[in-house]
Formats: structure tokens, sequence, C-alpha cells
């Protein structure tokens, strides 16, 4: 195979694989028909079933008639004041249902709000955590619900101090449920139960998350959003769509962790990880619900005159590496890493996001660290690189050569690539070597483009002058002459200065390399870079700035092994 085919193979595979991976895909759309057969049969009750082989559907909720803050105020309230949270657990049903994230705002500018995580039954979107018990079927047992209201004679939850709730059922069992939270995200949840009665009483304890409405996501295949879990050790992650279609998903299994994801942000529930339960995710149709659930399996026998505790943890918050790594090691919880979507790289991507962080702290501009670690990249992979490009130096310095023989058997295409194969032999030029460059950048892009896309790293970071966000696209386009006329080009024509920077860095690479006789191969070659430049410029900048800088160094490279070799940029 010729050296135009070659480089054309390797530049079509890059082209692949990225279109493949960044083009947008539509947001799910709601089967109604579809997701009330599969729901139809919902009864009204939230709790999951301990008896039925599958958990009974949870009942609807009413659809929003009040903002955020109406909704919050419909019942009692316990504040939550941490260093990371602020919120607030509603004294009706115990529900944790009122959460923000003080380090993290919605816009840029520091004084944007909060992210809000979770909110309440009522309010526009309900996103809320609830625990509680279930009887086995056939026992008459009176248990807190959704509407029990709970008695407590704290004002606050803080690290310091936990909140106990009381509830009595005026049949001789005394529930308590306290909630203590650490200094970042976990929720510790602890749920007893005094049995003053004459009798043994069991009881399953189960707890759940609810999310009203399918949330918007950012639409790339390379991302999950919605429904997750770790199940016997094997990752789940089920698109809200699937569910819809799908109708509901049991896990039986030991330990282990379930909740919803979102690009950045976590709620998980996290069992006694040596309990048998039986996790299940649920779309309900009628009120475009979600749900994800666990229940135990074994009952927990109260004996009469006792006292009996189970104690289960929830992750509600950012999706930061470090800490999901710690609540993984300390509470030993399966594979609560994946989390976050780490990808088909993950040997890479995550030494990669380790390797950028510390750049990041000792440097303090994630701009620059994104460029410090392009150098020590371009450092590990410079003997194959180098040999790389002194293999297509000497393809170029072949090229007048090459051109010659085709003049001279260009009908026969058998003798042609015979004096080709021997013109190689003879220099001992790999005319398939200079692909190798692109071949092995494809894996290290790709698993730096999830550490810079999945990752918080590079959220609301700046860089140097108009790049405020390294995680958003270059904001300016050329189309305004950069701002300067008054008009917003449509989102095709944003093509920023950092694209165009790319485009022409792409485009002088070309030059070093050896340049296709065919003069239609030189066409498509010369459109590799606009094409190029209008894909990447709906990239996220600091990614812009990789492919930028790491095409730089390349040509530095090749500039400096092609002078030493006599060739001329222009052969």
């Amino acid at each position: 195979m010729s050296e135009q085919k070659n480089m054309i193979l390797a530049i079509v595979l890059c082209l692949l694989i990225i279109v493949g991976f960044q083009y947008f895909v539509e947001p799910p759309v709601v089967d109604e028909q579809a997701s009330q057969q599969n729901t139809a049969e919902s009864d009204q009750s939230n709790k999951p079933s301990p008896d039925a082989n599958a958990p009974s559907a949870p009942g609807t909720v009413s659809a929003a008639k009040m903002s955020r803050e109406e909704a919050l105020k419909q019942a009692n309230r316990v504040q939550i004041n941490t260093p990371s949270l602020h919120g607030s657990i509603s004294t009706k049903g115990a529900r944790l249902d009122d959460l923000t994230l003080i380090n993290y705002r919605e816009e840029v500018d520091p004084t944007s709000p909060e992210i809000k995580l979770l909110s309440p039954a009522g309010s526009p979107n309900p996103y809320y955590a609830e625990f509680g018990w279930s009887a086995a079927a056939g026992t008459v047992v009176k248990l807190p619900d959704s509407n029990t209201i709970w008695s407590t004679n704290a004002s606050e939850l803080t690290v310091d101090k936990p909140l106990v709730l009381t509830w009595d059922n005026g049949e001789g069992l005394i529930f308590q449920r306290t909630y203590s939270l650490d200094k970042d995200y976990l929720f510790t949840v602890e749920q007893s139960v005094q049995n003053n009665t004459g009798n043994d009483v069991t009881l399953y304890p189960y707890g759940l998350i609810s999310r009203t409405g399918t949330p918007e996501t950012t639409g790339f295949y390379i991302l999950h959003e919605g429904p997750i879990g770790v199940f016997n050790e094997t990752l789940e992650e089920i698109d809200y769509d699937d569910l819809q279609e799908e109708g509901s998903r049991i896990i039986p299994t030991t330990g282990g962790w379930l909740g919803i994801t979102d690009k950045f942000w976590l709620t998980a529930l996290m069992p006694d990880q040596n309990a048998r339960i039986k996790g299940r995710f649920t779309y309900i149709g009628k009120s475009d619900r979600y749900q994800t659930d666990y229940i135990n399996q074994e009952g927990v026998t109260i004996a009469a005159g006792s006292n009996n505790t189970v104690k289960n943890h929830m992750f509600a918050g950012a999706k930061e590496v470090n800490l999901l790594d710690e609540y993984e090691k300390d509470l030993g919880v399966d594979r609560l890493e994946l989390a976050i979507d780490w990808g088909w790289f993950y040997f890479l991507t995550k030494p990669l996001y380790f390797g950028l962080e510390m750049l990041n702290t000792l440097i303090g501009n994630l701009g620059l660290a994104i460029l410090a670690l392009t150098v020590v990249i371009k450092i590990i992979l410079l003997p194959l690189a180098h040999k790389s490009y002194v293999s297509m130096s000497k393809m170029k310095k072949l090229q007048p050569e090459m051109v010659k023989l085709r003049e001279r058997y260009g009908d026969d295409r058998q003798k042609l690539n015979e004096e080709m194969m021997a013109l190689y032999k003879r220099e001992k030029a790999n005319p398939a070597a200079g692909c190798l460059p692109i071949l092995i950048q494809i894996p290290i892009f790709f698993a730096l483009y999830k550490v810079l896309f999945v990752t918080l790293l590079m959220r609301h970071q700046p860089f140097f002058g108009w790049i405020e966000d390294l995680s958003a696209p270059d904001p300016t386009s050329i189309f305004n002459l950069f701002g300067l006329i008054p008009w917003t080009p449509p989102e095709f024509l944003m093509i920023g200065a950092l694209p165009l920077l790319m485009g022409l860095s792409m485009y002088l690479q070309q030059k070093f390399n050896p340049q296709p006789a065919d003069p239609m191969q030189a066409k498509i070659f010369m459109l590799m870079p606009i094409f190029f430049t209008f894909l990447l410029a709906s990239f996220p900048a600091g990614l812009v700035i990789y492919w930028t800088w790491n095409n730089i160094l390349s040509i530095a490279q090749q500039w400096y092994i092609m002078r030493r070799m006599g060739v001329s940029v222009n052969a």
C-alpha cells in the first residue's frame, strides 16, 4: 500500500472515531403510551415490597403547582449547614429533599446561585431521597410513610450535630431515624425500632431516590447520565429512554450501590455491604418519574421489649474523584469510582487525571497544566515519534523519485508497486511508519478528552484573556470579528480564535508531511484543517488548547529532524 493510502486510512480512522463520539444525539422522548402500559398498575405506596417477585411500583407524584421556595414552606424543616452543603430535611416523611452545593455555582460568576441537587415534592422537578421500613405481605403493622410527621428537638443538622427524628405509631413501636453528615457529601442514616409490644416484629429496611421529569442531558454518546449502580461487582448503566421502554429492572445483589447520576453530580444509596438486597430501577409514566430503590431481602427481627438498628449511607453531591475513591475505600463500597464515566481507556484516563491534577496544583492554572501535560506525553512518546518522523522525512526526501516512477509506470500498476517497494527497501524507508503518531495519539486524545469532559477538574476554570471557562467552547467567532460586530452568529458559525489557531497548526503540520501526488488526494488533505477547525469549535477550550499545542510541538520536532536530515519543508 502506498504512503498516501496509509495516511488517508489513518486520517479516516481518526475521523470516524472523533465524529462518532462527538455528534449530539436527540434527548430522550417519553413514549407515554408505552410507559403507561408498563406502569398502569402502580399503587400509592412509596415502599418497595419484600415479598413480591418485583417490588411494588411507587405512587405517583402530583404535578408541580408551586415554586421550589413555596414547596419548601409546606412542611416544618430542619436546616442543613456544612462546609459543602446547604439545605433542609422535611419533618413530614423525614425526606431528604432540599440540597444545594456550596462550592459549585450555576455560572462562572461566583455570585450566581448554588447548584440545586435535591428539590421537594410539589416543586417543578421533585428529586428526593427517603428511607423507611416495609412489612411482609399479610402483616398488619402501622409504619411511617411519606405523610408521617416526625418529631425532633433539633433545628439544624451539622457535621458535629446529628439529627434525630422520632415517631411513635401508637401501637407499641417507636421509630427513630438519625441523620449524620460529614464535611463533604456523605450521609449516614441509622434506623432503629423500639418494640414495646408483646410480640416479635420483623421489618424490612429500604431506601429510595425519586426523580420527577426527564432531565436534560448533555446528549453525548461518550457519557452516561441516568440510573446507575454496581450489583454483584458489575456496573449497570440504564438510559432514561431505555427504562421508559423496557419497564422496571430488578437486580438481587449483596452490597453494592445504586442511584442516579448527572454529568457532574450524583445521588447514590449505599446499603450495608454485607446485606442481601433487591435493587430496582423504575419508571412511572403517568407522573414521568424515575426511582431507584433497594430493600433488604432478609428482614430485621425486633424481639419484644428490645431495640434493633440498621445503618446505611447515602452520597449526594459532586463527583469529586478523590472523594469517591476515599469513600470506596473507607466504606468498602464496591467500585464507587465508576460513578464517573472513565470510558474504554480507563487505564489511560485515570492516570492522566491524576497527572493533570498534580500539575494544576503545582502550576496554579489548569490551562498551563494542560500544556505541561502535553509536553510530558510528548517526552514519553519521543522515541517512537522520533522514529516515525525520521521515516516521514525519508518519504518526503524520496518524493521527487516517486513522482518520476509514477510518470514512468503510470499505466502499469503492478510494475509501479514493484518499483516503489524496491525504492523503499533500497532507501530503508517505511511508508506506514508515518501513520504511527496519529494512531498512537487517538487513544491518548480520547482519554484526555474524557478527563476534561466528564470530571469536575476543568469546570469553570479560567485560562487567560477571553477564556473564562476551559470546559466550555471558545466563546468568540471570526464571523462577528471576535465581538467587534454586534451580532451573535448561529452555533455552527461560532468559530473562535482557538479553533482557528488549531486549524492553522494542522495546516502547517501537513506541510512537513509527504504530499500526495494524486491531485484529488491533495485537495482532500487541504480540506482537513478546515474540517477539523469547524469540528473542534464545539469542543471544550481546554481540549482545543491541548490539540493546538500538541501540533506545535510536533511541528518543532519534525522541523528539527528534517533539518538534520537535509530535507526541505517544501520538498
